[in-house]
């Protein structure tokens, strides 16, 4: 690698990799396709951003080199202000186009010049329809979060897109799974890709605990309150935007710093709420399932269902938001008594035990300090308002940081045989 790209590595802390990145830069610099299945929190934007800011081209009025395909706006952001440090040692720019900002906007920047585009399939369609952009000479292209755009209905969308790509374009593909929808991505636009699996174990992932505790709806934002003022910081999920707007006010009314996210929010809306969350004037977010996949924040202390999600795949993609970069992380639902037979069924399909059990606060905080999980059941009773877990130690990887806004994360005790479940 440039002694300069190190070094630019090297200012904001990564100074060793982890096992995806050790997987894919030396051959994707190589000029390999690569797929993977990528757990979220493994790593995987550097794994692609760094050989992308060196192999990426000069572009020209309207016709970048290099194109990276993203699923959501707020994923959109992050991931530029990943590359674009590390795009300026190579004397490259990168920019992001998506929904809930002006054409006009767009149009500037790409009459200024762009090398790498950072995209959303519907506003990069709009803008190749408007003749604003011209995707021939891209030949270095990033397709991340597949399945998570096969969930959304983008895959046709992302292949009239690559269609209208370099046909000796490199192709690099990175999914949470790899299913049969991504699968025809893969076949139809990789050249003998180089596939390699990371598993969870490998993600530098902490230690996440889960819990599911039984909670009166009158309860769960006093119990919501308690459980970040224990930990310091959280993602709070609701099912609607509604309610995510109701439980922000509620938190706020009570003390407790929060601001939401979610799709009735304009775009400065949205990057306001993700500013004050990334840099600690808001404790709390709370979010639809609309950001569940596209948030990469580091050191959020715990992930609290307020409502339970729909499936065991929604459980995973949301409570993936904590126990990231090897700290440690906490997950709590809170089930209603309406929803303790839809609570079953989750745990059913996550594979953890079902037992309706009450564990003591004061067992709890000593198991969280201990960091014993066993014979804590899978549902416990809510923590009373008077008694907190106490914040736990967080425990970081030594030679690479991710960023992130406090030095902890929390750590409490799981249900048996669900101290670790995936993402």
């Amino acid at each position: 690698m440039p002694r300069n790209l190190v070094e630019s590595l090297a200012r904001r802390g990564v100074t060793s990799p982890f096992p995806i990145q050790e997987s894919t830069i030396a051959k994707a610099l190589a000029g390999r396709d690569l797929c993977g299945r990528a757990p979220t929190g493994s790593g995987k934007t550097l794994a692609f951003a760094i050989p992308l800011a060196i192999r990426a081209g000069k572009g020209e009025l309207r016709r970048p080199r290099a194109l990276v395909l993203v699923p959501t706006r707020e994923l959109a952001g992050q991931i530029t202000d990943v590359l674009r440090p590390l795009a300026e040692t190579a004397g490259r720019t990168v920019a992001a186009f998506y929904g809930g900002t002006t054409l006009n906007r767009d149009r500037r920047r790409l009459r200024s010049g762009v090398d790498i585009a950072v995209a959303c399939p519907g506003r990069l369609a709009d803008l190749v329809r408007q003749r604003e952009i011209d995707l021939r000479a891209v030949d270095f292209v990033v397709v991340d979060e597949a399945d998570r755009m096969a969930d959304m209905g983008f895959l046709p969308e992302v292949q009239r897109l690559l269609d209208q790509t370099a046909p000796d374009r490199q192709t690099l593909l990175f999914s949470a799974t790899l299913d049969r929808d991504v699968d025809v991505l893969t076949r139809k636009y990789q050249r003998d890709p180089v596939r390699y699996e990371i598993e969870e174990r490998a993600t530098e992932q902490g230690d996440v605990q889960h819990f599911f505790w039984r909670a009166e709806r009158s309860a769960r934002v006093g119990i919501t309150s308690d459980v970040v003022r224990a930990v310091a910081s959280a993602i709070v999920f609701t099912r609607t935007k509604h309610a995510a707007d109701r439980v922000t006010g509620q938190l706020r009314r009570g003390g407790v710093s929060a601001v939401a996210i979610h799709g009735n929010r304009s775009q400065s809306q949205r990057e306001r709420a993700l500013a004050d969350f990334s840099n600690g004037r808001a404790v709390t977010l709370v979010a639809t399932d609309v950001a569940a996949r596209g948030l990469h924040i580091d050191n959020v202390g715990a992930v609290i269902h307020f409502d339970p999600p729909a499936s065991g795949k929604d459980y995973v993609h949301r409570s993936g938001r904590t126990g990231r970069a090897g700290a440690d992380g906490l997950v709590v639902t809170l089930v209603t008594p309406d929803k303790q037979g839809e609570v079953r069924s989750l745990q059913r399909e996550l594979r953890v035990p079902q037992r309706l059990e009450s564990v003591e606060v004061e067992r709890l905080a000593a198991n969280a300090s201990s960091g014993s999980a066993a014979a804590v059941p899978a549902v416990a009773e809510a923590p009373a308002s008077e008694h907190r877990p106490r914040p736990p130690k967080s425990r970081g990887r030594r030679g690479q940081q991710h960023g992130g806004r406090r030095g902890r994360a929390s750590r409490a005790p799981a249900p048996a045989g669900s101290s670790r479940h995936g993402r």
